[in-house]
């Protein structure tokens, strides 16, 4: 490409709603993924590198305006072994080309918190793969405050939306259960508040970030609906499908924990179980109030939302 884009690493729906996003608003776009998958658009070029390879990457990203990392290393026990290379990898590729880097971003940085979390709430991690998110931000941080680049992060709760993935995330996994009738295994408290993120307002939030210059060098909460307990989104959900209540069995900590030692994932899940067994709730009025950016009514997002995980369901 010689005309300018942005450079998205990682083709998962984050990634390709963003993608799409771009390029239907006429941006050039280039998705970088292992296989040269991705979103078919006449704006959106699909290259096919592994995005580790800070040569290759950097390579890709020359001309970019901004770097988008979309990246998703896989399952929790792979983290700490694919994560660092990756993020040094899009670090060094926004530097060099000279584009802002925009990371997508979750919330297990901030460990167990009292009250909302919002833009200023301090990370203080709980587990590894919080820990090692921290240190992808402050590493990040760290290059913008020396001038090397311009940084920026979205921060997003768990997904919900048409796109977010059945087999991926403790909503759509339960869902998967109930908006066919049949009970759930859930942890941690099913009636506990929990914020959820539609998939599209992240892909928005990126966007902005990227182009608005206010943005660099802090993270920023993506704009969510008011907090929906387990229970009551599943009971919405179903609700649209006129399935049965849901039916839903708590697993107990200690069970996790003791199957988590043959069970690596179980493992992995124990450590951010936190997050379901308190209120987890986002306050983004920051970014609200900075961007304008507000999150897709609740009602409409879960329209759209249950026929799409119901007919995944049904395949």
């Amino acid at each position: 490409m010689t005309e300018p884009f942005q450079l998205i690493v990682g083709a998962g729906p984050v990634g390709t709603a963003l993608a799409l996003q771009l390029a239907d608003g006429g941006e050039r776009v280039r998705v970088v993924t292992r296989s040269g998958g991705g979103p078919s658009h006449p704006l959106i070029e699909r290259v096919a590198l592994d995005a580790s390879d800070a040569g290759l990457l950097a390579d890709a990203a020359r001309g970019a305006s901004v770097v988008v990392n979309c990246a998703n290393p896989g399952s929790y026990p792979l983290w700490e072994k694919v994560w660092p290379p990756l993020a040094a990898s899009i670090l060094r590729a926004a530097e060099t080309s000279g584009a802002v880097l925009v990371t997508m971003g979750n919330l297990y940085g901030y460990g167990p918190v009292d009250g909302p979390m919002r833009r200023d709430t301090p990370l203080r991690p709980s587990d590894h793969k919080g820990a090692l998110r921290a240190r992808m931000w402050e590493d990040a941080l760290a290059a913008h405050e020396a001038g090397r680049v311009r940084v920026t992060e979205a921060r997003a709760s768990d997904y919900v939306g048409p796109t977010a993935p059945v087999s991926s995330g403790l909503l759509p996994m339960y869902a998967a259960k109930t908006l066919a009738g049949r009970p759930a295994t859930v942890f941690g408290d099913p009636d506990a508040p929990h914020s959820w993120t539609a998939v599209d307002d992240i892909a928005a939030t990126l966007a902005v970030l990227g182009r608005d210059e206010r943005a660099w060098g802090s993270a920023w909460l993506v704009p969510s609906n008011p907090p929906v307990s387990v229970r009551d989104a599943l009971r919405a959900l179903g609700s649209r499908v006129d399935a049965r209540e849901p039916r839903l069995w708590r697993m107990p900590r200690w069970a996790v924990g003791a199957l988590g030692a043959v069970v690596p994932i179980l493992r992995e899940v124990r450590g951010v179980m936190y997050q379901f067994e308190r209120p987890f709730v986002v306050d983004a009025t920051e970014t609200t109030d900075v961007f304008g950016l507000q999150p897709t009514d609740w009602e409409s997002l879960l329209d759209a939302t249950t026929p799409a995980w119901r007919e995944r369901i049904s395949r």
